[in-house]
């Protein structure tokens, strides 16, 4: 080859160096745009990501709130008898400053007049609070109050109305506890006349305060 030649292909690569030098720094300005861009994004969507991990948890959280003041508004629309577990038919009460629940049956249900022997019909309600305290309220404390009216004890071997009143509490708790209730749990409480939950003066309110009353230490 001759030297003329040579010169002219030297001459030519050097000017398409040259042209091409500009090309190439443009490109690298491209990637170097292109990978700020990328990385811009990148941290914009781990934002929105976390963004959007917050608000579902807020999300879950209220709706978590909602329910559970749904539960405490249907609960607070129930009766104390549908609340406690004891269904209705039966006179509950709450009492949240002693932190207690109370059955009260009424003596006619449990006793013949002047006697302490539980009727046989009587197993149908004392059964039906033994599964309840035994499903909702096994360890919690139990008092078994017997109560009576002022009439004086004239026909039965009585000593008082206190006596009698201790002897049918004795005789729930004994029923309770012959079928499934841990005696540890339970105690008899003979109140006799004390503790009226109404006037004597009358024969519906003297039957009023002639009862049992089973009451479960809810704390």
């Amino acid at each position: 080859m001759r030297v003329a030649d040579k010169k002219t292909i030297i001459f030519l690569v050097c000017s398409t160096l040259i042209t091409l030098l500009p090309g190439c720094t443009n490109w690298e300005k491209k990637y170097e745009a292109l990978s700020i861009e990328h990385e811009n994004l990148k941290g914009q969507l781990e934002f929105e990501r976390g963004e959007k991990r917050q608000l579902a948890d807020r999300i879950s959280q209220d709706q978590e709130t909602i329910d559970n003041l749904q539960r405490q508004i249907e609960q607070q629309r129930k009766s104390p008898a549908e609340a406690s577990g004891f269904g209705e038919g039966y006179d509950v009460a709450f009492n949240a400053a002693a932190g207690t629940i109370t059955v009260t049956l009424p003596d006619a249900i449990l006793f013949d007049s002047g006697k302490a022997e539980l009727k046989k019909d009587a197993s149908a309600k004392l059964d039906h609070i033994r599964a309840v305290i035994r499903e909702k309220y096994a360890g919690k404390q139990i008092d078994v109050v017997g109560h009576t009216d002022t009439d004086p004890i004239k026909k039965s071997n009585w000593k008082d109305n206190w006596e009698l009143s201790a002897h049918r509490a004795l005789a729930v708790t004994r029923y309770l506890v012959a079928h499934g209730i841990d005696e540890k749990m339970i105690r008899a409480v003979g109140c006799g006349q004390g503790r009226p939950v109404v006037s004597n003066t009358t024969a519906n309110g003297k039957a009023k305060n002639r009862r049992v009353e089973i009451v479960v230490h809810i704390r």
